[in-house]
């Protein structure tokens, strides 16, 4: 039995706060601001979805994730997720509580500007120190680095800055 929540892009949105990335589960899509559009049309609902990067592994899952939890949750007949590349998605677009959630997953949030000459820095997530090199530009998935915090000795990802500018 579904529970008797009503259909409205504010309902959806509260689920979808409750659909976490499968790789860093505290945080959800609306944290990472996958999410571009919700489109009711009487009980169908779509869901335009921007991927983090092309070829991003999780998508089926996130797809079915969403999927799930909409038609759980709400009287739809059908809920269907939309995998849109136009706006491009950017890390400008994660939101204070995603960078919050990136922290205490133990990667660094991307900065929230880079410098003239393109360079960008970030702070270790576990101390908050400066002090931190770039191990690796390439870390386990396109959209992080590896690197290594000088101050607590820890090694750790952090989200590479993406930016239409």
């Amino acid at each position: 039995m579904k529970t008797a929540m009503p259909l409205s892009k504010h309902a959806i949105l509260e689920i979808l706060d409750t659909v976490k990335d499968p790789e860093i589960d505290t945080v959800s899509v609306i944290d990472l601001g996958m999410i571009e559009n919700i489109h009711i049309n009487d009980r169908k609902v779509t869901v335009d979805v921007l991927p983090t990067f092309l070829g991003c592994p999780a998508l089926e899952i996130i797809e079915r994730n969403i999927v799930k939890a909409i038609e759980a949750s709400t009287p739809a007949e059908t809920a269907k997720v939309r995998f849109i590349y136009d706006p491009p998605w950017t890390s400008d677009r994660i939101t204070l509580k995603g960078h919050e959630g990136l922290r205490k997953f133990g990667i660094a949030p991307p900065p929230r500007h880079m410098e003239e000459d393109g360079t960008w820095h970030v702070d270790c997530p576990y101390c908050g120190s400066t002090y931190v090199t770039m191990e690796n530009i390439f870390g386990p998935t396109a959209c992080r680095s590896i690197l290594y915090c000088k101050s607590c000795k820890n090694p750790f990802e952090a989200m590479k800055p993406i930016s239409n500018i």
